[in-house]
């Protein structure tokens, strides 16, 4: 699996975060068409999956360095908002912010594992491809103080501009903008809501109408079928590129953690295939040799990354990927899905530790100008609660504040680094998208 480097540069903008220039496409380049194959791991590879929590983001899936978030001026998180309608929660905002990358640490697997065919034919990805380009979308973010944009894949679910993507595609972005396949339009994106533990977001598109939808399967999937995987492949933009494999297992399970946040999130359920997954693919469809959408392409983004010999992709399935979308579209909130902006505390923490007495995420940094700086949070200190609730790992610390929104006001307690007890109301910001 090819893990494309991460590029940073130093801001050299007055404000944050960076103005984005107005989207300028590309003519698409020739498919292109991936035929290698990966030895089938199935469980024990350690692997590393873009997962993140309000209050920082991870460095994304396919990511470049970013020309367009140079200019001095300050401009909207994200460019517009979804507005109301009959699949679209009322109110929902956009979000923005920064932060940084994720590591994995761990994948297992208890599902049945598939035969040793070949795969689908060079024929039957070509067939595949051809039909289901239409409904794909290329996925491009700024993200936000790293001064850095991103690539990743989305599925048209909705012939008016719904895309169902990962979570950490968009994960970390201050804009969005999305290139339609079918028709070669780009358009802004506002995120309508996310599911960070289950790694799945839905998009809306700006004054998309028309557009050609994915055929979803109804079936269920088999260890052993064939199957074939499209995506932006190294986030390079225009036609997608195809490529065929197997299912090698089902019901497998993988952890990824952030490193700007220090939380965990346990992806299960999961299809293993043996296609050649790679980053910019998450988020694009995994599908049957007939053209029919199966899963939604997840464990391949920058930093994901196997410590042993050879190794596999995974898919969510496309049931549980809609289940959760639904939910999303009709407003449904809950312990697990964020509608609408992120708050944003505007702190990087890492895992829990324990001195002082207190037990909590401990924060590394703190932005300059953000909710965290004005509470009086430094470098050190430990937080043990938010709005009453204890705060004994970073991953309850980003699942707490996943359930305010941009404006809303908590209390915060901590303990520094001499022992000493603090708390302070603050008043959340939007921040980047889960």
């Amino acid at each position: 699996m090819t893990t494309p480097e991460q590029f940073t540069y130093p801001p050299d903008y007055a404000t944050w975060p960076p103005y984005q220039q107005p989207y300028q496409a590309s003519p698409p380049p020739p498919r292109r068409r991936r035929t290698g194959r990966l030895v089938a791991a199935i469980g024990g590879g350690v692997v590393a999956l873009a997962l993140v929590g309000a209050g920082g983001f991870a460095l994304g899936w396919a990511a470049h360095p970013s020309s367009s978030a140079v200019s001095s001026g300050s401009s909207s998180y994200l460019p517009f908002n979804p507005g109301t309608g009959s699949d679209i929660a009322p109110g929902l905002g956009s979000g923005s912010g920064s932060g940084s990358g994720s590591t994995g640490d761990g994948s297992t697997g208890d599902g049945s594992t598939g035969s040793s065919s070949a795969g689908a034919t060079d024929s039957q990805v070509a067939a595949v491809a051809a039909k289901v380009d239409p409904a794909l979308v290329d996925i491009d973010t700024v993200l936000g103080a790293q001064n850095a944009a991103a690539a990743g894949t989305g599925i048209v679910i909705s012939a008016d501009g719904v895309v169902l993507t990962n979570n950490h595609v968009v994960a970390g972005a201050t804009s969005i903008t999305v290139t339609d396949i079918g028709n070669g339009k780009s358009y802004r994106a506002a995120v309508v809501g996310y599911d960070r533990s289950g790694d799945v977001a839905v998009l809306r598109l700006s004054g998309a109408s028309g557009l050609a939808t994915a055929t979803l399967a109804t079936s269920a999937v088999q260890a052993g079928d064939s199957v074939v995987a499209i995506g932006n492949a190294g986030g390079t933009g225009g036609t997608p590129s195809a490529v065929g494999g197997v299912v090698s297992a089902l019901n497998q399970s993988i952890t990824a953690s952030d490193e700007s946040t220090g939380s965990a999130e346990q992806l299960t359920g999961l299809i293993e295939v043996n296609a050649d997954i790679q980053a910019g693919d998450s988020g694009g469809p995994l599908l049957t040799t007939s053209g029919q959408v199966i899963g939604v392409d997840t464990a391949a983004s920058a930093g994901f990354q196997y410590q042993s010999a050879g190794g596999d992709g995974y898919a969510i399935p496309i049931a549980t990927a809609t289940a959760i979308a639904d939910k999303i579209q009709n407003g449904k909130a809950s312990s697990v899905i964020h509608l609408g902006a992120t708050a944003y505390l505007g702190i990087e923490t890492t895992s829990s530790r324990a001195y002082a007495g207190a037990t909590g995420p401990v924060v590394l940094g703190v932005v300059d100008g953000s909710p965290a700086e004005t509470a009086g949070l430094t470098r050190g200190d430990v937080i043990t609660s938010v709005a009453g609730t204890k705060t004994a790992s970073a991953t309850a610390l980003t699942d707490t504040l996943d359930r305010y929104h941009p404006g809303d006001k908590v209390k915060l307690a901590w303990t520094d680094v001499s022992g000493q007890s603090h708390s302070g109301t603050v008043k959340l910001t939007t921040g980047p998208v889960g």
